[in-house]
C-alpha cells in the first residue's frame, strides 16, 4: 500500500466487488497542500446506493449468525494489518488531508484502540433471563443486531471517525453501507473497506459508495433497508438527517459540531493551562469538533496567561505537513481559508484585539489569536473551524459558567484549577456531553460514551452506549406448562 494506491481505491466497493460508479461526473480527490490531483472517482448513483444496501441486507444474516469468536478474528486481523501498514496509512492521511505526521500518528493510534474494543464487542452482545410474576413463564431478553447501518463519515479525522462506527456496527452483527465525505473518499472510505476485505470480512457485509448529495439527494437516508443512520459532521446537516430519519422512525446517532471552551480559573497552573489551551485550539489546524474555540481566563490571571499564550502560538509553524517542524498544515480549500480570514477581519472590526495574525496563502492559514472578545460577541456562538483562538476575560466562576453555557452547542470543554473538586463541581454545571478537569478538550476513549448535548448531537458511541446504538432488544417468553387464561 502506497500513496499511488489512491487510483486503485478510487472506486465503489459493493457486494465484495471493486467497480466504477456510473454517474456522469467525477469526484476529484486533491492534496490540499499542493493541489496535486490524487484520483478521479466516477460518482455513485442512487441505483448503486440501492445495490449496496441490498447487498448488506443479504450478507448481514449470515454474518450475524457467525460464531462470535470467528467474528473477533476478523477484527484482530484488521488490527494487525493497520499495524503492518501504519507508515503507508500515515502517508495517505498526510496527502489527502494535509495534516501533519504527528496528527496522522495520533489518529491511527486512536483507531487501533477502537479496533481492539470492536474485537471485544463481538463477545458482549449477551442476553438475560428475567423473572416473571406468572408461574412457569421464562422471560428471555436477547440483544440482536439492528440489521443494516448507514454510516456517513466526515473529512476531519476520517480514518478514526469511520473506523469507530463501522467497526462497532459490524462487531454487533450488522451489515454496513458507508458514505465517506467527498474530500476524503479513500482515508475515510475505501481504505477501510480494503483493510476489512484483506482481513476476510465476508463480501457484502461492508459496502462503500463514493457519492454526493448533488447526485443522490436523500436516497442514502430514505432507503428502506437501513434502520440506523450514524453521522458525524455539521449540525446543519445533522438536523436535516434527523428530520428525514424521524419521518421514517429510523434511529440516528449524530456526532455534530462543537464550540468548546477551555476555562482558566484564578488558581490554575498558568504554564500548564497555556500548553493545554494551545494544543486544544490548534491541533489538526483547529478542525476538530472538540477544539477549544473559546479560551476563558479569569481577569486576575488574564495578563500573564495572554502573554504566555501569544508567545507560544506565535512560535507555531504553518507549512508543508510533511515537514516534522510543521505544526499547522493546510485547511481543506481556499474557500475555507478565505472564510477563516474573514472571521478574523470581522472580529477586529467589532473591536477585538488581533494579538497574532496568521498569514493566509492559498489553503494555508497561519494561527491567529483574538483578545478582548466581548462576552456577548456573536463569534462566541459559532464554531470557528480553523486555527483562530478567541480569548475572553471573566470575573468569577458564575460569569464563566454563564458564558460557557450561553451557546447552542454542548460537546466538550475543560477547566483548569488547583482544586480538583472545585473543577469537578464546575464541570457538573456545564451543559456538555464531556468535560475535563486540568487537561485539554480533545479526548476520545473506547470505553466512554462520546456525544454532545443541544446542537452537538443525539446519541452516544463508546462503551455500553455502542450496544444501544447498533443493537436492539427482543423479549421472548416461554411458557412451561399451561398458563391460566384471564376470566
Amino acid at each position: 500500500m502506497s500513496p499511488s494506491c489512491f487510483t486503485d481505491l478510487a472506486q465503489q466497493y459493493i457486494d465484495g466487488e471493486w467497480r466504477p460508479g456510473t454517474g456522469s461526473w467525477d469526484i476529484i480527490d486533491v492534496n490540499p497542500y499542493d493541489g496535486e490531483k490524487l484520483a478521479s472517482v466516477p460518482i455513485a448513483t442512487a441505483d448503486e446506493v440501492d445495490l449496496a444496501y441490498r447487498a448488506a441486507a443479504r450478507a448481514q444474516r449470515a454474518w450475524a449468525e457467525a460464531n462470535p469468536y470467528t467474528q473477533r478474528d476478523v477484527f484482530e486481523r484488521v488490527l494487525r494489518l493497520v499495524e503492518e501498514r501504519e507508515a503507508e496509512i500515515a502517508d495517505l492521511l498526510t496527502a489527502e488531508l494535509g495534516g501533519t505526521r504527528t496528527r496522522a500518528a495520533l489518529e491511527i493510534g486512536l483507531a487501533k484502540e477502537f479496533l481492539r474494543e470492536a474485537a471485544q464487542l463481538t463477545l458482549r452482545a449477551d442476553g438475560r433471563i428475567l423473572p416473571s410474576p406468572v408461574e412457569g413463564r421464562e422471560n428471555r431478553l436477547y440483544r440482536l443486531p439492528v440489521g443494516v447501518v448507514g454510516v456517513i463519515s466526515p473529512a476531519t479525522f476520517p480514518f478514526l471517525l469511520t473506523v469507530k462506527p463501522v467497526a462497532a456496527a459490524l462487531a454487533l452483527g450488522n451489515g454496513v453501507v458507508l458514505k465517506p465525505h467527498q474530500d476524503t473518499p479513500v482515508t475515510g472510505g475505501t481504505l477501510i473497506a480494503k483493510l476489512f476485505e484483506d482481513a476476510g470480512l465476508p463480501p457484502g457485509t461492508l459496502n462503500v459508495v463514493l457519492t454526493d448529495i448533488a447526485e443522490i439527494g436523500d436516497a442514502f437516508l430514505e432507503h428502506p433497508v437501513p434502520r440506523v443512520i450514524s453521522f458525524a459532521g455539521s449540525d446543519k446537516v445533522g438536523r436535516h438527517i434527523a428530520t428525514v430519519c424521524g419521518g421514517q422512525l429510523k434511529r440516528t446517532v449524530l456526532e455534530l459540531g462543537g464550540d468548546s471552551a477551555l476555562v482558566v480559573l484564578d488558581d490554575a497552573d498558568i504554564d500548564y493551562a497555556v500548553d493545554a489551551a494551545v494544543f486544544s485550539r490548534y491541533a489538526d489546524r483547529g478542525q476538530v469538533c472538540m477544539a477549544a474555540n473559546r479560551v476563558l481566563v479569569d481577569r486576575s490571571v488574564a495578563d500573564e496567561f495572554t502573554e504566555k499564550f501569544v508567545a507560544k502560538v506565535g512560535a507555531l509553524q504553518a507549512g508543508d505537513p510533511r515537514d516534522p517542524q510543521t505544526a499547522i498544515g493546510p485547511v481543506t480549500s481556499s474557500l475555507q481559508a478565505a472564510s477563516i480570514s474573514a472571521i478574523v477581519e470581522q472580529a477586529a472590526a467589532e473591536g477585538a484585539a488581533v494579538l497574532v495574525r496568521g498569514e493566509t496563502t492559498d489553503n494555508l492559514v497561519g494561527p491567529s489569536v483574538l483578545g478582548d472578545v466581548a462576552a456577548d460577541s456573536p463569534l462566541l456562538r459559532r464554531e470557528v473551524f480553523g486555527p483562530v483562538a478567541l480569548l475572553v476575560r471573566f470575573d468569577g466562576e458564575e460569569e464563566a459558567l454563564r458564558i460557557v453555557n450561553g451557546i447552542p452547542y454542548g460537546l466538550s470543554g475543560a477547566v483548569h484549577t488547583a482544586d480538583v473538586e472545585r473543577g469537578v463541581a464546575f464541570a457538573k454545571r456545564i451543559d456538555t456531553g464531556l468535560f475535563h478537569v486540568n487537561d485539554g478538550t480533545l479526548h476520545d476513549e473506547p470505553l466512554f460514551p462520546f456525544g454532545g448535548e443541544k446542537y452537538s448531537g443525539i446519541g452516544r458511541l463508546g462503551g455500553e452506549s455502542t450496544l444501544d446504538a447498533f443493537s436492539t432488544l427482543k423479549w421472548i417468553s416461554v411458557q412451561h406448562g399451561r398458563s391460566a387464561a384471564p376470566r
